[in-house]
């Protein structure tokens, strides 16, 4: 029995199963609880008990969120925290400044700041909610002016940005997640396509083509394809064994077989030519492998035994 376009719709907005394992879980509360309390404490010696500053500004719990939670997502990098957060910070008091209407502004500063984060490369979700706080924030926020943007915005960044990667190294979690920059080479293009069936470049030409950001690294997109390829591939083939592919009628030699043509036995060359083999086991009279002989054995056996009888003729 199909299901209902109409039901199906309302499904889609059910929430994808958390693969994230608890201990990581763990590990991430623990990062954003560590992450916040040290932001605020270092804002409290600063500043002291009875600053017109807050200690702490909404916007940094997202961005707890991204540098705890989802350390590998591009928009968690230092660069976007930083970026993003000063880019936001300097546009929504130019904004609270320059337009009355506190909508008007708020709507421009937010649109301004994603604007100003696409094109200096540090989209961060969380500034578009710095851009609000500059306009929304109330007199004591537009008191500060551009101050703003230095304290509290630039200080609890950083701040929280040290947490993560004092965090994150003691844990053993790889941050920065910046992808390799590996220089591409024909070889290696042709090496992985030939191993997986697909390059990084072409990961990002498709990418190119989608004309929309997406919340991943492309080299993590790439390890991600191949080990999905490869799982797909012992799934595939994990009944497979041995037998089922081998040869059962197994053409062998002896080590006294021989392989000239002026002589009795002439065994090897017609072996290799009516069974299209690449390769002929050599077996002692026990059955046992003592050897190996590959076409190219035969034909430099054969070359150097006609060049001497050539030599002992002249």
């Amino acid at each position: 029995m199909s299901r209902s376009p109409a039901l199906g719709w309302l499904a889609s907005f059910l929430p994808a199963p958390v693969t994230v394992k608890w201990h990581e879980r763990a590990r991430s509360c623990l990062g954003a609880l560590l992450g916040i309390a040290f932001t605020g404490g270092l804002m409290y010696l600063l500043l002291g008990p009875v600053a017109n500053i807050p200690l702490l500004v909404a916007p940094m719990g997202a961005s707890a969120v991204l540098l705890f939670a989802v350390p590998a997502s591009p928009l968690a990098q230092p660069w976007s925290i930083i970026g993003g957060s000063l880019v936001s910070a300097t546009v929504g008091v130019t904004c609270a400044m320059l337009i009355g209407d506190p909508t008007l502004a708020a709507a421009l500063a937010v649109a301004l700041s994603i604007s100003g984060m696409f094109a200096l490369r540090c989209v961060h979700p969380p500034s578009g909610a710095v851009a609000l706080t500059a306009v929304l924030g109330g007199p004591v926020i537009h008191a500060l002016g551009y101050r703003f943007v230095l304290e509290p915005i630039a200080i609890q960044s950083a701040a929280l940005l040290f947490a993560a990667l004092v965090y994150h190294a003691a844990t053993g979690h790889r941050y920065p997640h910046a992808g390799r920059q590996d220089r591409a080479t024909p070889s290696r293009a042709a090496d992985e396509a030939a191993r997986v069936g697909f390059t990084r470049e072409d990961v990002k030409a498709v990418l190119g083509r989608r004309d929309a950001l997406l919340d991943i690294d492309t080299d993590d997109l790439y390890s991600l394809l191949r080990e999905t390829q490869l799982q797909a591939f012992s799934r595939s083939f994990n009944e497979l064994r041995c037998e089922d592919v081998m040869s059962r009628h197994v053409v062998s030699v002896s080590p006294g077989t021989r392989a000239a043509a002026t002589d009795p036995i002439t065994e090897l060359v017609p072996m290799f030519a009516n069974f299209g083999h690449h390769h002929i086991p050599v077996l002692d009279r026990a059955g046992r492998v003592v050897g190996m002989i590959t076409q190219v054995d035969l034909i430099s056996g054969l070359y150097r035994q006609t060049a001497t009888r050539a030599r002992e003729a002249a």
